[in-house]
């Protein structure tokens, strides 16, 4: 049980740091600009007066959409400190999006970055709601900017008197149909992932680097590139632009992060840089994984070109980080680990009953960490938070040693002669083949059957042929059981994702034309 004083807020991880006489540490490290944590404080404390000044009040709402620069620990850390709910929401959005964030939260204050302003205004427009737009980074005419405001303000600020229960911040889910839910969590949320996750599996102490190419705005980058670097005293290392995989690589070269945390498509993306193997990465001690599991065939290749270990996990915006998770000590590539120490899990049927060992089935995870509720989502709230338990969504199974393994989306498997098939099992295999460097397998209608499809991106050099989808065919059946293979296979540019890297098999699965489909009977048994 991690010991959470009754009335605590989450700003109060800035104040340990002035205690423990850490007051002229760098905190953030962005391009040229180095932040201590006496001026982070210093700046928190004042962006905080200033929303009082404004007339914001407790539990009232700040969007917040701000790149990884200095302004975003300001206004995060800013807002909970008066009592404000700040939301960081996705930087990649279109105007009708930012639109719907403000009237589904009510927010009173967006803070927006300079170059994302336009979308923001032309989100506003016509809105007949007071909404204070504060511009970071940057200014607009006729428009309140973040450094004139910090110019005022107080440099003490006293945090808001929160119950460890109270909102203090809310994270809008991607979700891969409908709209947004906004998931609510709690002051004692953050420093719950710092005391299992970053504690238990990272060991992160006031030594440590941290660089997180996954934005603030996600659950996962919020912590590995901000939450957990305060809570320990260290430093974190913020990149506000795209995360290529040339720009990712010499940031790591220049500020020599020893904690790195990512996602595997930009794992992968970033060996098959060319000269990747040329930058100097020997500063990290351990690499992160999230968002979707991480195939061996990239844990192998990172381990060989870079020589560190990547520990791949599963965690969620609800249960604000990782609660599934390989460690240093105890690790199997491909799987997602085991229990993060102040986590539960178990696998449960579509009846809600344990499986049998070794069997697959919806995964369930019970931690302080999660989510109160969703945000005017009532019957969302009661599908997915069911009491202590949350319902995950995804399709597990445990092997005898305790270790998880990914099985897909419950609704991305494929049934096939009225066998279950894991869509990851396929892409994994195929990601092993010298020819490809990823995959995605979806179920299609053929001939009123269904069948695997896989999408394949070929590396430089390769062409497609049928010698090549012939030769991808027998690799899966020697590796895998004789109904997993994919029946076709068509040659790609890329796959479709989410900014997070999951794959997005949902837009893949489009109707096949009824045809004849030839199959062996051997293929489905």
């Amino acid at each position: 049980m991690i010991d959470i004083p009754r009335w605590y807020n989450a700003s109060e991880l800035i104040d340990r740091n002035l205690e423990a006489g850490r007051s002229g540490k760098v905190a953030v490290r962005c391009g040229g600009e180095e932040v201590t944590y006496g001026e982070l404080a210093r700046r928190m404390n004042r962006f905080g007066s200033v929303l009082g000044e404004l007339g914001v009040r407790q539990e009232d709402r700040v969007l917040m959409v701000l790149n990884d620069t200095p302004a975003f620990p300001v206004v995060f850390f800013g807002a909970m400190r008066m009592g404000a709910v700040p939301i960081p929401v996705n930087t990649l959005l279109g105007a009708e999006d930012y639109r719907f964030f403000v009237e589904d939260s009510r927010a009173r204050v967006v803070v927006v970055d300079e170059t994302l302003y336009g979308k923001v205004r032309e989100g506003l427009e016509g809105y007949g709601e007071p909404v204070e737009v504060i511009v970071a980074n940057g200014g607009v005419e006729g428009r309140k900017t973040l450094d004139e405001l910090l110019e005022g303000g107080e440099d003490e600020l006293s945090p808001a008197r929160t119950h460890r229960d109270d909102p203090a911040f809310w994270l809008y889910s991607s979700g891969s149909t409908g709209r947004p839910k906004g998931a609510v969590h709690l002051q004692h949320d953050i420093l719950y992932t710092c005391e299992t996750y970053a504690k238990e599996v990272l060991k992160v102490t006031e030594e440590d680097v941290t660089f997180s190419a996954s934005k603030l705005f996600h659950a996962y980058g919020l912590g590995g590139g901000l939450t957990f670097a305060v809570w320990a005293g260290a430093s974190t290392v913020l990149y506000p632009g795209k995360p290529k995989p040339d720009a990712v690589l010499e940031t790591i070269e220049r500020f020599r992060p020893t904690l790195f945390f990512t996602v595997p498509t930009l794992y992968n993306a970033m060996l098959n840089h060319p000269g990747a193997e040329r930058y100097d990465l020997s500063s990290i001690r351990l690499c992160a994984s999230a968002a979707e599991a991480l195939p061996p065939a990239i844990w192998r290749r990172w381990k060989e070109t870079f020589g560190s270990v990547i520990l791949d996990g599963i965690g969620s915006t609800e249960m604000l980080h990782i609660f599934l998770s390989n460690t240093p000590e105890k690790l199997k590539p491909g799987s997602s680990g085991v229990p993060v120490p102040g986590y539960e899990v178990k696998i449960l049927d579509e009846e809600e009953r344990p499986v049998e060992p070794g069997g697959a089935g919806y995964l369930y995870v019970k931690g302080d960490s999660a989510a109160a509720y969703y945000w005017r989502n009532h019957e969302k709230t009661k599908k997915t938070m069911k009491g202590e338990w949350l319902f995950a969504g995804d399709w597990y199974r445990q092997d005898e040693d305790g270790f998880f393994w990914y099985e897909g989306r419950a609704d991305d498997m494929i049934k096939v002669g009225g066998l279950w098939v894991s869509p990851v099992e396929i892409e994994n295999t195929l990601g092993e083949h010298p020819a490809v460097v990823e995959a995605a397998a979806v179920g299609v209608p053929v001939g009123g059957l269904m069948r695997v499809k896989a999408y394949v991106v070929l590396r430089e050099g390769r062409e497609p042929s049928e010698v090549l989808v012939a030769e991808l065919q027998e690799w899966c059946k020697g590796r895998l059981k004789r109904y997993q293979y994919p029946h076709m296979i068509e040659f790609v540019e890329d796959l479709p994702k989410t900014v997070t890297g999951k794959i997005q098999r949902f837009k893949l699965r489009e109707p096949e034309p009824e045809v004849e489909f030839p199959q062996q009977e051997d293929e489905l048994v």
